[in-house]
């Protein structure tokens, strides 16, 4: 009995005394100081004890044997280099700038620091990896490209596409017809003159296309006035008496006027010719009275016959001048109104061949010139429309 209750006692005894070993194990080495942990600027060695580092432009020799201690650092010899703090037995060999391959010398190289190179002017430094480099020239911006960003010594040139141009396959191409690839260049607040903006150019066309109904209306009143006034000259020479009596209707004489400094008259001048007592009357007027054709109203229609693209073409057959083009571009604000400048030069600079004639009407010759550079360019149908328009023979 007496030592079973000793062993019961030694059993409940048992965890403390376990307790107490594994205190005595861990708290020591809580207490224990880090060995990571030494001053500032100092390091651990093999042998445990913090030493101080060497500064930059040296090199260690012998480590302290005491923490407290200095470790003997000597400098770097000739030609070698540190830049930063170290413990290292050994220095660096300073880099050699290649002239050969369009490097230069911008700094000597230094116990402290290593030598500094530099790209020449106009090349620029393309690293292969993280530590190797070589020196690239600079990039030149193509046609239709500007410079967004200088080549430095470090980086190259940066180019991007002009205002109303678009990158295709490594181009810049101009955005001339605001097609579906560059429609957002059509819809800047600058408009460029080689823009076209299709909401303007489809007003235009809806006001030429009512100044040319007016045009169209003017000339069948005018064609019926003179039928009118031909079948009246012709019931008078059929009168057996060359005397016009008081009831026999007076001959007219058709005007048509035109001018591009005064509004169109819609109404037809009448002119009456007092006939002279013995003058016998014309028998018949011509069948065919050509018809002066406004400068105005001939380039408006040759403007809705032939595309914009096709305008410069045609102007520069007909000798304006690329100087010409590219102002005329720049005084006006739609490709429609630059385009009339165009033509109106041409029409303007021709002289006429018999020097003289009212201002603001084409000369007939003009009038030949433009549609035999019609055809030549292959638009023999704008010519048969303008020949039908203006009733030429």
């Amino acid at each position: 009995m007496e030592e079973a209750g000793h062993r019961g006692r030694r059993n409940k005894n048992a965890p403390v005394g376990t307790i107490l070993l594994l205190m005595c194990m861990i708290v020591p080495a809580y207490f224990q100081p880090s060995e990571d942990k030494c001053p500032d600027g100092d390091y651990r060695t093999n042998k445990g004890i913090c030493c101080n580092k060497c500064f930059p432009g040296s090199k260690l020799v012998e480590e302290c044997n005491v923490t407290g201690h200095r470790s003997k650092c000597v400098p770097c010899p000739h030609g070698q280099y540190r830049d930063k703090i170290h413990y290292a037995p050994t220095c660096l060999p300073c880099s050699v700038c290649k002239g050969t391959k369009n490097e230069k010398t911008l700094k000597e190289c230094a116990r402290n620091q290593n030598t500094i190179c530099q790209c020449y002017d106009g090349y620029y430094r393309f690293y292969i990896d993280s530590l190797t480099y070589e020196c690239r020239k600079c990039a030149q911006c193509g046609p239709g490209e500007t410079e967004k960003q200088n080549c430095t010594n470090l980086t190259n040139t940066v180019c991007e596409c002009k205002e109303t141009f678009y990158r295709v396959k490594r181009k810049c191409e101009p955005c001339e017809s605001c097609s579906s690839e560059c429609q957002h260049l059509c819809s800047r607040s600058s408009v460029n003159p080689k823009s076209c903006d299709k909401g303007e150019e489809f007003f235009t066309y809806v006001i030429a296309g009512v100044v040319a109904g007016a045009l169209v209306l003017l000339v069948l009143v005018a064609l019926i006035t003179h039928m009118v006034t031909k079948k009246k000259w012709e019931q008078r020479s059929s009168q057996p008496s060359s005397q016009p009596t008081d009831d026999s209707p007076e001959p007219y004489e058709v005007v048509l006027l035109s001018s591009e400094e005064s509004s169109v008259n819609s109404d037809v001048e009448v002119t009456r010719s007092s006939p002279v007592g013995s003058e016998q009357l014309p028998p018949n007027l011509p069948d065919c009275v050509p018809l002066e054709i406004e400068t105005a109203d001939l380039i408006y229609s040759v403007l809705d016959l032939v595309s914009a693209l096709q305008v410069k073409q045609l102007v520069r057959t007909l000798g304006v001048r690329d100087t010409e083009i590219e102002q005329a571009e720049l005084d006006h604000r739609t490709c429609r109104e630059a385009h009339y400048q165009m033509l109106r030069l041409w029409a303007e600079r021709v002289p006429r061949a018999d020097g003289g004639g009212q201002r603001g009407i084409l000369h007939w010759p003009l009038l030949q010139e433009l549609l035999d550079k019609l055809r030549t360019m292959r638009l023999g149908g704008v010519a048969e429309e303008l020949e039908i328009k203006f009733s030429i023979q």
